[in-house]
């Protein structure tokens, strides 16, 4: 994965997650989600993500009874949570493989999104992990100073409201700094450069063509209820 150009994989993101919306069946979902953990684990980022992947497992289990009790069938259930993983673990892959300087430069140059669109992607993309520690260091913060997040769920939420307004004060003071140093770097300036080298390669072609190929492949069986 680390040889291919951020649009291949970008393209690639967009194919599996096209292919976990067309197929209808458990099985070939099942074995989507079996590709994408090993193309996980070939990439070397299985271990690091390991945490999110099993939040997503779980997280997937829980849709599925939810299916069930509005009154899907098993096999709809199945369905519902494996297509949420199939279209999770994808964007894993390429947040992990992927420099987000060189996913900007990608959208720009390749796809031709509006670099303020692709900045504004990118940089909230760059602040989740930010956003995290922070919330975990606030509830620290808070429970030093006698935060319980005991009781039933009306009371938790409540509760809650003592790491919630601290952090959106951070967050706020943070994106006020952020657009001033942006505005001071000229980010309103009409001629831009990248240092990143996104050009498509032999290699890259193959995969676009492959992806295609598997599309059409994937399209044809589902309109004759295959997949």
């Amino acid at each position: 994965m680390q040889r291919f150009v951020p649009v291949t994989k970008l393209i690639g993101t967009a194919a599996f997650s096209f292919w976990a919306l067309v197929i209808h069946t458990p099985v070939p979902l099942a074995v989507l989600v079996v590709i994408e953990l090993c193309l996980l684990a070939l990439c070397g980022n299985f271990k690091s993500t390991s945490k999110a992947v099993l939040s997503l497992a779980v997280f997937a289990v829980f849709l599925a009874v939810v299916q069930l009790i509005g009154g899907g069938s098993l096999e709809s259930a199945y369905v519902t949570g494996l297509r949420m993983l199939a279209m999770t673990i994808v964007f894993i892959i390429l947040l992990t493989t992927t420099r987000l300087q060189d996913l900007t430069a990608a959208l720009v140059k390749q796809i031709r999104v509006p670099y303020e669109y692709a900045f504004m992607f990118t940089a909230a993309l760059r602040f989740v992990p930010d956003f995290i520690a922070e919330s975990h260091a606030v509830q620290e913060a808070q429970a030093c100073r006698g935060f319980s997040a005991k009781g039933n769920i009306f009371r938790k939420i409540l509760n809650y409201m003592s790491v919630i307004q601290p952090l959106m004060l951070k967050s706020l003071g943070r994106s006020e700094t952020m657009a001033l140093s942006l505005e001071l770097r000229g980010f309103n300036s009409d001629t831009r450069s990248f240092m990143s080298n996104v050009r498509l390669r032999g290699c890259d072609y193959l995969v676009l063509l492959l992806f295609v190929l598997l599309s059409i492949g994937v399209i044809y069986l589902r309109m004759h209820d295959l997949v």
